[in-house]
Order: structure tokens, then C-alpha cells, then sequence
């Protein structure tokens, strides 16, 4: 998804989609590092839709505290 997709989700939607994408960026890592991961790209697209959700929750933390 892109940011601005995120953006229209509440809080506790987004806390969930990351823990979610945590759980299968921790189960990415780990193949990767056992080398049976068919495609190691999908380890970065991982870690960039981690840092996406981030970015989003923390630009919502932050809106809602001003």
C-alpha cells in the first residue's frame, strides 16, 4: 500500500497492520538467513512497508497531540 492509503485508517487499524507486517518481516529475515527465501526482494518490500506504517502512525501521534 502506499502512504496515502494509510492515512485514512484509524490508529487502531494501523497498530494492528504493523504488528502484523512485523510478525512476517520476522518470518522474512529468518528464511532469508536459512537462504530458503525464493525471493529476497520481498524482504525489502517488507521493511519498507514496516517504515511506511511507522511514518504514518507517527505523523497521527503527532496530529493528534497539536
Amino acid at each position: 500500500m502506499k502512504a496515502f492509503e494509510y492515512r485514512d485508517r484509524s490508529l487502531d487499524e494501523l497498530e494492528a497492520m504493523l504488528i502484523e507486517e512485523s510478525e512476517n518481516l520476522m518470518n522474512l529475515r529468518i528464511k532469508l538467513k536459512a537462504r530458503t527465501l525464493d525471493n529476497p526482494l520481498n524482504y525489502r518490500e517488507a521493511r519498507r512497508e514496516v517504515a511506511r506504517l511507522m511514518t504514518v502512525l507517527n505523523e497521527k501521534r503527532r496530529a493528534a497531540q497539536a
